[in-house]
């Protein structure tokens, strides 16, 4: 039997690689999106971006990505990963930035930002201090790490569990980052709730077990969430799109899973936040995940079927083909190209020829025409 002609044109409308994709005031110009990944490269350990961070994050905009996410910005010091990461959790930080997001956009991209709170996984080596233990002690520089509870990550030390009074400071330090972040030129800030990071060892049953209004329950659970969205809504332009990365399963029987992540973002998006950036794991080690070319993705298109937002997919997507089928099958609106972004910055032109896009409607640099991919 064949198919119906309403069937064909609902496949006709479903958007390609190259279809613009527009959140409140800001739109992309494409749907291939570059995820936060982190450099550990701040290498004056002051949370502040250098050149690196310009010719890193500059080159993937020339390359023609549709919005780019500059990594996981912390938003206290005892919030970094690492002595390594970026920050913006004081004013004095945000001139650094300016050049970075203002070169993006010169370039076509969304500049985009992760703000994030380590929580139990921080003060971890990095290119600028490296130890045996992979923990940086507060002798070489690190700092006492905090968690929802005093359960640690694999062999780091224990967190501290932290206050009712100090969980409402962190959201306070979320909001002040997001702020500055828009001070700095950026379009896009995206909630880090993802990984196994403070936020989502709030989410997470197996490694929250307070016994106040920030454990138990999941309302209780997703409720430091919540309070981040709404903090940050309420500074942020109102033009802004405010995205939350979320990991929707930490593919261990009894934490969290794809059902809490339904609940989550149904609550998010009645919070502001306008898209979820959907990944999995990291918030428990020593964990089998069942890694395959688009392994991800069955998530993000529940999450968008069953949530009805907006999401991304990401996780093993490397070829164009691939990358294409996932829009046209409706299971994301956009897709991230995350570590092959990082050896060929130059992906989405390249798979625009794969995918016979004219060169003239690819986000070619106009000095870089005359290179462009041909068959020849």
């Amino acid at each position: 039997m064949g198919k119906s002609k309403d069937s064909k044109k609902v496949k006709a409308q479903q958007p390609t690689l190259f279809t613009p994709f527009t959140l409140r005031g800001i739109t992309a110009r494409n749907r291939i999106w570059m995820p936060p990944m982190d450099t550990y490269s701040a290498f004056a350990l002051d949370g502040r971006p250098g050149n690196f961070h310009y010719q890193h994050y500059v080159s993937r905009a020339m390359g023609g990505f549709g919005l780019i996410i500059v990594e996981a910005t912390a938003v206290t010091p005892d919030g970094r990963i690492s002595p390594c990461d970026l920050g913006l959790w004081e004013d004095s930080q945000i001139d650094s930035y300016r050049w970075i997001a203002q070169g993006m956009k010169d370039a076509g991209a969304v500049p985009a930002i992760q703000l994030n709170h380590a929580g139990r996984k921080g003060s971890t080596s990095c290119f600028a201090i490296r130890t045996d233990s992979g923990y940086v002690s507060p002798e070489l520089g690190g700092w006492q790490t905090v968690a929802p509870s005093e359960l640690p990550f694999g062999d780091l030390p224990a967190p501290r569990q932290l206050t009712v009074d100090e969980i409402h400071d962190i959201v306070n330090r979320f909001r002040d980052a997001a702020w500055r972040a828009m001070e700095a030129g950026f379009e896009v800030i995206e909630i880090h709730a993802a990984h196994g990071y403070l936020l989502s060892e709030f989410l997470d049953p197996l490694v929250n077990d307070r016994d106040d209004e920030y454990g138990g329950s999941l309302e209780n659970r997703i409720r430091i969430v919540i309070e981040v969205a709404d903090a940050i809504r309420s500074v942020i332009r109102g033009d802004m799109p405010l995205f939350a990365r979320i990991s929707a399963t930490d593919w261990a029987e009894g934490g969290w899973d794809l059902d809490q992540s339904i609940v989550l973002a149904k609550a998010l998006k009645e919070h502001g936040v306008d898209l979820v950036d959907v990944s999995t794991g990291g918030i428990l080690p020593n964990v089998t995940i069942p890694t395959k070319p688009g392994y991800q993705v069955p998530f993000s298109e529940q999450i968008r079927k069953k949530a009805d937002v907006p999401v991304t997919a990401v996780g093993l997507i490397t070829k164009p083909k691939q990358a294409a089928r996932i829009l046209a099958k409706g299971e994301a609106d956009a897709v991230e190209i995350g570590r092959a972004a990082l050896r060929e910055p130059y992906w989405p032109l390249r798979a625009g020829f794969k995918l016979g896009e004219p060169t003239d409607l690819l986000p070619y640099p106009p000095q870089y025409v005359r290179g462009a991919w041909r068959n020849e």
